[in-house]
């Protein structure tokens, strides 16, 4: 195993939560005519965090609240992290192999 693969995978071990999909924070309106976010963009209501992720091929979505949603941005930026690093470890890995192949 070379010294690149163990930095990859220490660096994989170090991560707690992970998840796939997208976080947005949406201000919005709420529709009632007498309401100020009808016409004042500042005055909408807000924020509300959405999550969009794939299952079993639909994308859904969920409203969730904003100290969950502090906790998901992270999981989200781990889970594309990690993906970036497997596919370093792959390239790693493919390297070494046809090294040894020589």
């Amino acid at each position: 195993m070379t010294a690149r693969i163990t930095a990859i995978r220490a660096q994989i071990g170090r991560v707690d939560h992970i998840s796939s999909g997208t976080l947005h924070k949406r201000m919005k309106v709420c529709g009632k005519s007498g309401c100020r976010c009808a016409k004042d963009v500042a005055a909408r209501h807000g924020p509300y965090y959405e999550w969009s992720w794939m299952e079993e091929g639909r994308l859904v979505h969920r409203v969730i609240p904003p100290h969950q949603a502090r906790v998901l941005l992270r999981a989200i930026r781990n889970y594309r992290q990690v993906k970036r690093l497997l596919v370093r470890w792959d390239e790693e890995s493919f390297h070494f192999i046809l090294k040894d192949q020589s």
